[in-house]
C-alpha cells in the first residue's frame, strides 16, 4: 500500500533546511520549513498549501518572499505555523511591501497564520491580500497534545523545543492506508472505476456506515450503496508518520520532548549540525551532533533516520557524518 505523502530534502544535507511533502493524488503540499526553494519548481511551490516553519531564523524562513511571489494573482489560502511570535514575522514580511495596487488583483490570497504557545495555546492571525495584508484580528483556541491541524487526510502534532529561543519540531501522521481488494471486486460483481476513490476517502474521513457511496456501474445503473456493505472490500493500516526536528538544544527536556512527539516515526528528519567531536561547539551554539540524533531516532525507535542541517565546516566530509549517526543510531542501548 503506498503512502500518499512523499518527502524530499530540498536544498540536500547542508544547504536550508527545507522538507517538501508531496501530496499524491492531491493538488496540495506541504513544507517544512521555508528557507531557500529556487530549487522548487513553480508548480511545486503553488500546490504548497501548509508551512510548518520551526522558528524565523533566516536559514529558515528566507523563501517565504519566493512563495509570496510566485503566489500573488492566484485564488489561494496558505496556512502558516509557528512558534510565538511568528504571525508578528509574517506581517513584517508582507508589510515590506506596498500593497496600494490591490484592488487591480482578481484573485484573493490569503496567509493564516497559527501560532503554538505555551500550555497549547493557540493564536491565528489572517492577511488578506484585498486587505493590503493587514493583520486581521487574532482569533485564539485551545488544542491538546500540541495538534495543530487535524484533517481528513493528516494530522500534524508539534513540540515546543529551547534553541535560545522557541522552536517547533512537528510530526505528520497519515490517517490511514487503504487497499481495495480488487477480487473481492470482482466476486461481488463490482466495477474497478473512479467511485472508489470516493470510497476511500469516506473511510479516511472515517465517515459514519449509513453514508452512502455513489457506485459507477455501466453494467447496471449507477447506484448508492451504504458504506457498510463496502467496508469487506478494504483493508484499513495505520498510514505513515514523518518528523522534522531541527535546531535544538541537546538537553534532557528536549530529548524527552523530542522522543515523546516522533515515536515510531517511519521517517525522521533531523539535524545533525555538528560532529561528535565538536560536541562543546554544538552546546555553545543549541544544536544538535551527529551522535545525538542518531541517538534520538534509535530511542523513538524511529524506522528511517535522514540526517541534515550538517555545518557548512564540514564541507566534503558527509561520508563521517553519516557514519556517526547511523552507528549512534544502530547502537543497542542494552
Amino acid at each position: 500500500m503506498r503512502p500518499i505523502f512523499h518527502p524530499s530534502l530540498v536544498n540536500g544535507r547542508y544547504g536550508d533546511p527545507t522538507v517538501y511533502v508531496e501530496t499524491l493524488f492531491e493538488k496540495h503540499s506541504l513544507l517544512f520549513d521555508i528557507g531557500e526553494i529556487a530549487a522548487l519548481s513553480a508548480r511545486k511551490i503553488r500546490r504548497v498549501d501548509q508551512i510548518f516553519v520551526s522558528h524565523a531564523h533566516i536559514d529558515h524562513f528566507v523563501g517565504f518572499d519566493h512563495l509570496l511571489r510566485l503566489l500573488v494573482g492566484h485564488e489561494k489560502a496558505v496556512h502558516l505555523y509557528g512558534p510565538v511570535g511568528f504571525a508578528e514575522r509574517v506581517s513584517h514580511k508582507l508589510q515590506a511591501y506596498r500593497w496600494n495596487l490591490v484592488e487591480n488583483y482578481p484573485c484573493d490570497l490569503v496567509f493564516v497564520v497559527s501560532e503554538l504557545g505555551p500550555a497549547n495555546s493557540i493564536s491565528t492571525t489572517r492577511f488578506r491580500l484585498r486587505k493590503a495584508f493587514a493583520a486581521e484580528a487574532a482569533i485564539s483556541r485551545e488544542t491538546s497534545a500540541g495538534i495543530l491541524c487535524d484533517e481528513p487526510t493528516h494530522r500534524v502534532s508539534a513540540a515546543i523545543l529551547e534553541h535560545g529561543m522557541p522552536c517547533l519540531a512537528f510530526a505528520l501522521q497519515e490517517a490511514a492506508h487503504v487497499n481495495v481488494w480488487k477480487n473481492r471486486l470482482l466476486a461481488r460483481g463490482l466495477p474497478v472505476g473512479p467511485w472508489l476513490r470516493s470510497l476511500k476517502q469516506a473511510v479516511v474521513a472515517r465517515r459514519a456506515d449509513d453514508y452512502l457511496i455513489h457506485v459507477d456501474d455501466p453494467a447496471t445503473s449507477d447506484r448508492l450503496v451504504p458504506l457498510a456493505s463496502l467496508r469487506d472490500l478494504l483493508t484499513v493500516t495505520a498510514g505513515q508518520k514523518i518528523a522534522y526536528v531541527t535546531d535544538a538544544a541537546d538537553t534532557p527536556a528536549n530529548r524527552a520532548a523530542i522522543v515523546a512527539l516522533i515515536q515510531n516515526a517511519d521517517i525522521l528528519f533531523i539535524e545533525a549540525a555538528f560532529a561528535h567531536a565538536d560536541a562543546a561547539l554544538a552546546r555553545e551554539r543549541a544544536h544538535l551532533t551527529t551522535t545525538a540524533a542518531g541517538e534520538i531516532a534509535r530511542d523513538a525507535n524511529v524506522r528511517r533516520v535522514e540526517p541534515f542541517h550538517f555545518s557548512p565546516r564540514y564541507a566534503g566530509d558527509q561520508v563521517r557524518m553519516l557514519a556517526e549517526v547511523m552507528a549512534a543510531f544502530r547502537t543497542s542501548r542494552d
